[in-house]
């Protein structure tokens, strides 16, 4: 595996991608952003920028809003797993939005020690339609919501998937 460009350092984080996941979005715009680690008072978190980033990149939807969120936007089918409580896009599916998220996401980020105020001010002052925490005011939040929902009642009719 070749060194990652990602600091293992707390901060905030930025997605855009080459193609838009869905039409009506712009492409080669900021669309998404998140932080590592997220905000404990109880207790201190091991997550970092590069692990946040790497999971986006290669996780799975039930550990990832973006890749859940993505998937849906593709039109990838969303299936229950395991014990059928976890909802993924299946191994397949998973591995095609990898290779999307290769050829079509990139990512910024900027080393911040406590990120979620940042995070929190720049949902405020940006239109981030793949954002749904904090972002009610945005245009595509309903939309976003609706998608995911359809997508998640779809998987609770299905079998769970091996």
């Amino acid at each position: 595996m070749r060194p990652s460009p990602v600091p293992a350092a707390a901060g905030v984080y930025g997605w855009h991608f080459k193609q838009s996941p869905y039409t009506g979005l712009d492409a080669g715009r900021l669309l998404y952003v998140g932080i590592a680690p997220r905000h404990m008072a109880n207790r201190a978190s091991t997550q970092n920028l590069r692990k946040r980033v790497r999971y986006h990149y290669r996780g799975n939807a039930a550990g990832s809003t973006l890749r859940l969120t993505l998937g849906c936007l593709l039109g990838l089918e969303l299936r229950r797993v395991g014990s059928g409580k976890r909802m993924t896009f299946g191994k397949s599916g998973e591995a095609s939005l990898s290779q999307w998220m290769a050829d079509n996401a990139r990512v910024c980020w900027i080393e911040q020690s406590e990120p979620w105020d940042l995070e929190s001010q720049l949902i405020s002052q940006l239109d981030l339609p793949l954002n749904l925490d904090q972002n009610r005011r945005n245009a595509f939040h309903s939309r976003l919501k609706e998608l995911r929902a359809q997508a998640r009642h779809r998987a609770r009719e299905l079998p769970i998937s091996a």
